[in-house]
């Protein structure tokens, strides 16, 4: 099983959510840990490997190997800062 790895921006996001979020999210990043590549997710244009995941109202930011599950970012579905963060992160 893939061991799994929060960059500080997921978990800083993840610890303002209530209990019930979190789980609900957990659940999800769950399920990728087993497979990351179920058909709901899709590839992010212009960001290489890089994968989203709609668990909700909230987006999960994610990229796979065999060995590892990387959650990069966790925010609001309709809110376009989660881009603007990505662009930020990785210019």
């Amino acid at each position: 099983m893939r061991k799994i790895d929060f960059w500080p921006h997921a978990t800083a996001f993840l610890d303002t959510l209530p209990a019930k979020h979190q789980r609900q999210i957990g659940e999800k990043i769950s399920a990728l840990q087993r497979d990351p590549f179920i058909p709901r997710s899709k590839l992010l244009e212009g960001f290489g490997s890089l994968r989203r995941l709609r668990s909700g109202e909230y987006r999960i930011v994610y990229f796979a190997t065999d060995a590892l599950l990387t959650i990069v970012l966790v925010g609001k579905r309709n809110d376009d800062a989660i881009y603007r963060q990505l662009m930020r992160l990785f210019q």
